[in-house]
């Protein structure tokens, strides 16, 4: 038996201590008894750990290995071109030695479940074998879901829809797409019943990436709805990125965001990708690519932030530290409010759970696994605004890692008393 102590438990504001044994949770609260090892947190916050809910894998550091070859206007669109060719010298070695860089970066800085799209439009199925192997090889360390994702598009690349579903049959755990990207409407509009129908036949999640585009006619994510609103399917669904929702004009948005309500769909936004994505054609005003956060989560929608990408063609940046997108996404979102910054953690951690369908074994709750991070600070407000670090990560009451907050050699000292 273990118990934490002097710990600020988020969403436990009575409580100070967890009691944990056997990787459980065995109590949250104050003064849960006695122990055999106590650890003290020193009024630290305690959350459950980070999730990012939508990152590319078999992309990390790919911007790095084509050197002056790389993206250059910083358009989507260039970025979609330019892969087919790179990918062509990809090897399942290659992809894991890039891929576990970019697990290490996001597992060092707090997070424990990541889902990742991965190409499958590639008959060779390069990407897919190499995650397959990292999700069972990694297993203790990181949760991750797989994406079978059609990069170059269910019909634009011929065959892209059996593709998908062959990934499927060889373990992909969701249903992806890009129906903005197929070479009309028509073509995107069946893409989306194909994911649809293919999630029902396998049993699979759902996660299309969705009107990633400042083209205001382009809404597959309305049919997407209404089609998981049909079946009953919509809590299993993520429409990620969405970004011609936020160009929308109110008369449609509103009633979408209604019928939102009902299905329950969820959605990803990625700030930092699509704020530097988007708006290219753009003089000003600039639209900065985010779709409808701060009304989703007025009307109880469940959005998450995510990284994206990290150092592909891309986006150049990115280095997995989710708190650095949740300062991002909450400035452009505009959602910084008291109220709203004693639940802005959602959008890196419970908000991407739901995403990830995992909501049920996922968090500080008696019953569920010991696994949680402990912030360097004492509130949703103290950590945030400084952008803390993650000093301790615990998966089944094993730590992955801990560190000790940055001690100076010598007192700044202004020579002023306050």
């Amino acid at each position: 038996m273990k118990k934490y102590i002097n710990a600020v438990v988020y969403g436990h504001d009575d409580a100070n201590e967890i009691l944990v044994d056997n990787g459980l949770i065995k109590g949250i609260g104050k003064n849960l008894g006695p122990a055999d090892e106590i650890i003290d947190l020193e009024g630290k916050l305690v959350t459950a750990p980070y999730v990012d809910p939508h990152l590319h894998l078999d992309y990390v550091y790919t911007l790095s290995e084509m050197g002056r070859d790389g993206a250059g206007s910083g358009t989507l669109f260039e970025a979609i071109e330019m892969w087919p060719k790179f990918k062509e010298n990809l090897t399942v070695d290659s992809v894991k030695k890039l891929a576990i860089k970019g697990i290490y970066d996001e597992v060092s800085k707090g997070v424990q479940h990541i889902r990742t799209h991965v190409d499958v439009t590639d008959p060779k199925f390069t990407g897919l074998k190499a995650m397959l192997e990292l999700k069972e090889e990694l297993k203790d360390k990181v949760e991750i879901q797989i994406v079978a994702f059609p990069q170059q598009g269910m019909y634009t690349y011929k065959g892209g829809r059996d593709l998908v579903e062959e990934a499927l049959k060889m373990g992909a755990d969701v249903v992806g797409g890009i129906p903005h990207y197929e070479p009309a409407r028509e073509f995107g509009e069946q893409s989306v019943k194909d994911i649809v129908e293919l999630a029902l036949k396998y049993e699979k999640l759902i996660d299309v990436h969705c009107d990633e585009t400042d083209d205001t006619h382009s809404r597959f994510v309305e049919l997407l709805n209404a089609l998981v609103l049909m079946e009953g399917y919509g809590e299993k669904t993520t429409a990620s990125h969405t970004c011609s929702f936020g160009s929308a004009d109110n008369s449609y948005a509103y009633r979408m965001i209604d019928l939102f309500k009902k299905s329950k769909i969820n959605f990803v936004s990625c700030p930092t990708e699509n704020a530097y994505l988007q708006g290219r054609q753009d003089t000003y005003p600039k639209r900065r690519g985010l779709t409808r956060v701060k009304e989703f989560m007025e009307n109880n929608i469940n959005v998450a932030f995510a990284q994206d990408s990290i150092n592909d063609p891309w986006y150049p940046m990115g280095n997995g530290n989710m708190m650095n997108v949740l300062d991002n996404g909450i400035h452009l979102a505009q959602i910084m409010s008291p109220e709203e910054i004693e639940k802005d953690l959602d959008l890196i951690s419970y908000n991407g759970a739901r995403c990830l369908n995992i909501q049920d074994r996922y968090g500080l709750d008696v019953g569920k696994d010991d696994n949680f991070i402990v912030l360097n600070g004492d509130s949703p407000f103290d950590v945030i605004r400084n952008r803390a670090e993650v000093l301790a990560s615990i998966r089944k009451g094993e730590y992955l890692f801990k560190q000790k907050p940055v001690d100076y050699d010598v007192k700044l000292d202004l020579g002023v008393k306050y």
